[in-house]
């Protein structure tokens, strides 16, 4: 086969616009400004202060808030990029990263597209055209299935839409009469994120795990296979944790998956970084998914093992650049953990807010596109950071890994902190054995309660913390008048409570001999500053970190335990803080694009029946019926825009027997 001719043959780049927010276009920037490059962002009105926009030398507004006003607008980053004097333009990934109608675009304005060229994106834009392709490539596939006519015998079914990612407009059909209204959810939520309604089926493999080769591509028809990546541990069909290379694997299965994403990407003239997905079966047999047309996610776990900088390499190619006939050798194993903003046990529910605090221990690769102070907004992904851990051997890269995010400081906002660090843990991970049913079996153990959830200890390091803060007994007046009590025999209490609703009460005195929490008869204070409590209890000598953020509105303890976050309770119930029995208020700012089939004031309801869905975040959400009983209001339709808190139905419980 001919190599594919290079647009741009010995273009050497001066300034690079990056089309995309985040973590992708921080690190694209870094990347570009060690390259030499000058570096301009673009920004919707919500991220005008945002990390990637403080990292470029020059940034460019995109009117407006919403996503399809401003990063998925192509023209308006053209004329951005032409504006600030670009002269080449990098997608990232998701937004305009995959069309091909934006690449070309970008070409015709002069401009160099870092990326694939516009006939591979167009060729695995569709997933059903590109298994077309592929099946005439020899690429192993399953058989697809004809949804309207799937018997019994074709159960479980996987729907895919045909035209997007992420996740979205897909389902997992089991059983065949609930067929027909997933199709029409899939194809509604499927034309809604992609514009188009197309969806397909394949038979659903349990149990089976998701692997993938990272290619790349120069135009001088050079392909590398920058080996595997297990991807498996997936929410919503997205992914949470990957690890390259892949383990488990048998050298003749590696070989063939290598073999077989090579193949695909000279079937489509490739060049650039792109990624070949596949699903392989329990017993080893691998099946393409689709391919990736742009960087992943999950690409530094490949940059660790191989020793490379794959935007880096990016953009050498589309400067015109060959790469080296064979690829670097690859060393030892990489985990990457995705730390969102989001609430597993609530049906992973992302947040909203101010990020007070975001600090990971050394040693490992933390990609973020937020700082301390920095707002996660409703607009946008609630990815906070990737954090990746490399090592010698893959126990060792997964313990690192979980002890770093173990260690992590980070507040403002509910994540899924400790999801990650349990997943890591799990016997099951630590053993390898992956599938994507993981989350499905274990969800609920991995976001249960610990015991003593609120940290016993880490409440008496709350205690000597606030005692600390309180002036001696025999302190000068002066310094004693600012106190609210001054019975030195009593001690000093404050209320809190926790997410989950529980309530805790901590006392404290400070005495002659220090700071005490009160009742503690097992615990020493050893020291206490500003935010840094140092407690030694049965003879063991522990740090917790303390800290109360400006406005007072929570706490935070940071210690071996485990990460804890107090919510301050006035000492009187405010009267008007009630809500009417029954009312579903909204989680989360979004819009709502369903409502259930005949829902109407009036009509009966069960406990767990989902009554509306919320889309936020890029993810849709369900709002279920609290009990069982009649909805007597209903306040939201679809294309109705909400706010968190907003009353959207009201549904009076049914009186018990």
């Amino acid at each position: 086969m001919t190599a594919n001719p290079n647009p741009n043959p010995a273009t050497p780049l001066s300034r690079l616009l990056v089309a995309n927010r985040g973590e992708i276009a921080v690190r694209v920037l870094r990347t570009a400004r060690a390259l030499g490059l000058d570096t301009v962002a673009v920004h919707s009105d919500p991220d005008a202060t945002a990390l990637h926009v403080r990292e470029a030398d020059a940034a460019v507004r995109l009117p407006g808030a919403a996503p399809a006003d401003t990063y998925l607008r192509g023209d308006l980053v053209i004329a951005a990029a032409l504006a600030a004097g670009a002269d080449a333009v990098h997608p990232g990934y998701g937004f305009l990263s995959e069309n091909a109608a934006f690449a070309r675009a970008v070409q015709d304005a002069g401009l160099v597209w870092v990326g694939p060229p516009p006939e591979a994106i167009e060729a695995m834009a569709s997933k059903t055209r590109a298994k077309k392709l592929m099946r005439a490539a020899g690429v192993p596939l399953l058989d697809p299935v004809d949804p309207l006519a799937a018997t019994a015998s074709d159960l479980p079914l996987l729907l895919k839409a045909a035209a997007g990612g992420g996740g979205r407009g897909m389902r997992v059909v089991r059983e065949l009469e609930a067929l027909e209204d997933e199709l029409a959810a899939a194809a509604a939520e499927a034309r809604s994120a992609f514009g188009d309604g197309e969806v397909f089926a394949e038979p659903y493999v349990e149990r089976g795990r998701h692997v993938e080769v990272q290619v790349l591509a120069d135009a001088h028809g050079t392909v590398w296979a920058l080996g595997t990546r297990d991807c498996s541990l997936q929410r919503r069909h997205q992914k949470v944790v990957e690890e390259a290379p892949a383990p488990g694997l048998s050298e003749a299965l590696r070989a063939t998956l290598h073999e077989a994403a090579v193949a695909a990407a000279r079937a489509v003239s490739y060049r650039g970084a792109g990624t070949v997905e596949f699903l392989v079966t329990a017993d080893g047999r691998p099946y393409f998914l689709e391919m990736n047309t742009r960087l992943q996610v999950e690409h530094p776990v490949t940059e660790a093992v191989f020793g490379v900088d794959l935007v880096a390499l990016q953009l050498r190619i589309a400067e015109g650049e060959p790469l080296p006939a064979r690829p670097p050798q690859p060393f030892g194993h990489a985990v990457e953990a995705r730390l969102y903003a989001e609430d597993p046990a609530r049906d992973w529910r992302p947040q909203t807010g101010v990020l007070h605090t975001l600090d990971v221990p050394g040693g490992v690769r933390v990609d973020t596109g937020f700082a301390a102070g920095d707002t996660v907004g409703v607009h946008y992904d609630p990815l906070l950071a990737k954090v990746v851990a490399h090592a010698p051997t893959r126990a060792e890269a997964v313990r690192v890994l979980a002890r770093a995010l173990s260690r992590a400081r980070v507040h403002g906002l509910t994540t899924n902190r400790e999801l990650l660090v349990r997943s890591l843990r799990h016997p099951e991970f630590v053993a390898a054995h992956l599938d994507t049913g993981f989350y499905d079996r274990h969800l609920d153990a991995l976001t249960a309660e610990a015991p003593d959830a609120a940290g016993g200890t880490a409440l008496a390091a709350l205690a000597a913390a606030l005692a600390g803060t309180v002036p001696a007994p025999d302190a000068p007046l002066t310094a004693r008048l600012g106190g609210w009590r001054n019975v030195p025999s009593q001690p000093q209490t404050r209320h809190y409570r926790t997410a989950d609703g529980s309530s805790y009460e901590v006392a404290y005195r400070h005495t002659r001999q220090g700071p005490r929490p009160e009742g503690r008869d097992d615990v020493r204070v050893l020291g206490v500053s500003a935010d840094r409590v140092v407690l030694e209890q049965d003879g063991v000598q522990r740090v917790f970190h303390v800290k109360q953020n400006s406005n007072r509105t929570e706490v935070y303890v940071d210690s071996p335990f485990g990460a804890h976050t107090l919510l301050p309770q006035p000492r009187f119930a405010d009267p008007q803080d009630r809500t009417e029995p029954g009312s579903l208020l909204a989680p989360m700012p979004g819009t709502v694009v369903r409502v259930a089939e005949g829902l109407a004031p009036g009509v009966p309801v069960s406990a767990g029946q989902p009554l509306l869905w919320l889309e936020a975040m890029k993810m849709e959400h369900r709002i279920l019926a609290p009990a069982s009983g009649t909805l007597t209001a209903l306040h939201a339709a679809p294309g109705h825009q909400v706010e968190v808190g907003a009353l959207l139905a009201v549904v009076q419980e049914e009186p018990h027997a």
